[in-house]
């Protein structure tokens, strides 16, 4: 396995870029080394979890309020 294509580097590298914080080095090594479909599976787990928290979030909020 080439350095920086693991699933620790595409997780970070998911997450740096969903934040807005990926440094141009890094995009180029994803751009170069990474593979297209573990970015798109990275990213769509991360937008499903994070509308499954943010469900959960407001869930617990309103049976707080109500």
């Amino acid at each position: 396995m080439a350095k920086g294509t693991g699933f620790l580097s595409t997780l970070q590298s998911v997450l740096a870029s969903a934040f807005g914080v990926q440094s141009d080095k890094n995009r180029e090594r994803d751009f170069s080394q990474g593979r297209t479909a573990h970015f798109i599976i990275a990213g769509v787990i991360g937008t499903v979890l994070f509308i499954l928290v943010l469900a959960l979030v407001v869930k617990l909020v309103l049976s707080q309020v109500g």
